[in-house]
């Protein structure tokens, strides 16, 4: 497993991020695929065991038990100082006041709630889930800010926003002198290249390592179109982000092609077209099924040629931008 920087940091993370939104107590929350314990034990230690080494959860999956379910197992597992733990908030965790949002109480009372949950003195990447237009980004950023000089937090970063928004908060860590973002979780695949106008330029010419999250298309990549499984037939954010677009449907049908002629997965050769574009890091692949996790390693030997890429790209139409809520 390659092992790069995140971004213009020091930081070492492996080149697959392993996400952790399918681990947690399925009856928490809006994910009935989510896998017990004792299951996701299993894709973790087959992860470590890959020289996968960067782990990212979010306090709203599975209400807090995805992260409680990767500290313990990370704890029993790996040395503290070589793991790389990201994890997220924004998103509701209580009904009533403040119990949502980016203001200076949520990100202190939340920060420590995670802490506690994944059993752990700091995290090494915190990062705001959504932009919350109902916070001044001001206080957001110094709230931040703070964490990370209290020693709870030691990079921060972002998910998915306009890069118009990513570019006011950059501005205003700088203006104050406060901790700047340092990576990006933006929604990128070969169904939604929408990030290639903005966001991506942006990144690169900060410095901004690039966390690709759904990097297979929540899987439409990785199968015929029409294909179902388990998690497909119930993941209602899924079918908000993927419709059936005839581009879409030529694009899994290019994907198919590619990987017959190379002899691979197709999963392999969409995750392998997202890895060939120098701006991104490491995409965040879920995975649920051991040939997930070999097929995520094997994508990052695999080269594409530049008649791979064209065949792949061809079809793209402009799409609208999802995933922002």
């Amino acid at each position: 497993m390659l092992i790069t920087k995140l971004g213009n940091t020091g930081l070492d993370v492996s080149q697959i991020c392993l996400g952790c939104m399918s681990y947690g107590q399925s009856d928490m929350g809006t994910h009935p695929w989510s896998l017990d314990e004792e299951t996701s034990r299993e894709f973790i230690k087959q992860a470590l065991d890959a020289g996968i080494n960067f782990f990212d959860t979010a306090n709203v999956y599975s209400l807090g038990t995805s992260e409680e379910y990767v500290g313990r197992a990370l704890a029993d597992m790996a040395r503290r100082e070589e793991v790389v733990i990201a994890t997220k908030l924004c998103g509701e965790m209580r009904k009533g006041p403040n119990g949502q949002g980016l203001s200076r109480k949520a990100v202190m009372t939340e920060v420590d709630n995670s802490l506690r949950r994944l059993g752990t003195d700091y995290i090494d990447l915190y990062q705001i889930h959504r932009w919350d237009p109902r916070t001044p980004i001001e206080e957001t950023m110094e709230a931040l800010h703070d964490v990370v000089k209290a020693g709870k937090v030691r990079y921060i970063g972002a998910s998915s926003m306009w890069a118009w928004q990513f570019a006011k908060a950059l501005f205003v860590a700088e203006k104050h002198g406060w901790t700047r973002f340092v990576s990006m979780q933006n929604h990128y695949n070969l169904l939604n290249r929408e990030e290639e106008r903005e966001m991506l330029p942006l990144c690169e010419d900060q410095g901004i390592g690039v966390i690709p999250w759904s990097p297979m298309a929540r899987g439409k990549l990785a199968r015929e179109w029409d294909a179902e499984t388990n998690r497909s037939e119930t993941d209602a954010f899924g079918k908000y982000l993927y419709n059936s677009v005839e581009s879409d449907h030529a694009i899994v049908d290019a994907v198919g092609a590619v990987a017959e002629r190379l002899g691979v997965s197709r999963a392999q050769v969409a995750l392998a077209w997202v890895l060939h574009n120098p701006t991104v890091t490491a995409p965040i692949i879920g995975a649920t099924k051991p040939h997930h996790l070999d097929d995520a390693v094997a994508a990052t030997q695999l080269e594409l040629s530049a008649e791979d890429v064209s065949e792949l790209e061809a079809h793209y139409t402009p799409h609208p931008v999802v995933g922002f809520a």
